[in-house]
């Protein structure tokens, strides 16, 4: 199908597959996005997985005059992250409602999500870090990305630990609101 991602929305209702297709164009750069966030496999296929099933009960919703399909799917990624973070669990809901089984994953599976969520989740990592100023992409790179104490991080940028603290939250602070815009 060469249909619009937005024209296979409008077209669920009718013809489940349409879904599938959507699905299929998506799952790669959702999984890297939570993989990106969470870093752990398992966590991000169940993200992924209530994330789809959350968008099929709201396909026949979507309204393309408000935004673009791909758009769309990352805000209800993001509204299924925040939803788990608040909550110290994935929510399973839109699963169950659509009759989907738990998701169990075979060590072969955690493999390739692992392998997807370094090759997806650090693309998108790096391109989110290149919207920001340098010197608060490098302050959250050491102290993210790379652990790394602010002290050791000052020392080593020749600025003190508040200053470096102050372009972390800044940096962070940036990027959320770069995710927040980018999936209204």
């Amino acid at each position: 199908m060469d249909q619009s991602d937005e024209a296979l929305l409008a077209a669920c209702e009718r013809d489940r597959a349409a879904f599938g297709v959507f699905y299929e164009r998506h799952e790669r750069s959702v999984l890297g996005f939570f993989g990106a966030v969470t870093r752990r496999p398992e966590l991000a296929a169940d993200l992924t997985a209530e994330t789809f099933a959350a968008a099929l009960e709201g396909a026949a919703g979507f309204d393309a005059s408000r935004g673009v399909a791909r758009m769309w799917l990352f805000g209800i990624a993001r509204n299924v992250l925040s939803g788990s973070a608040r909550r110290g669990r994935v929510e399973t809901a839109a699963r169950r409602r659509i009759g989907l089984e738990t998701l169990v994953l075979a060590p072969s599976h955690v493999e390739l999500i692992e392998s997807l969520v370094a090759a997806e989740g650090d693309a998108i990592v790096e391109a989110w870090l290149a919207d920001l100023p340098s010197h608060e992409a490098a302050a959250l790179r050491a102290r993210v990305l790379d652990e790394r104490e602010y002290a050791e991080i000052a020392s080593d940028l020749s600025v003190s630990e508040a200053v470096i603290r102050q372009r972390v939250s800044r940096g962070l602070g940036r990027l959320r609101r770069r995710l927040s815009e980018d999936t209204r």
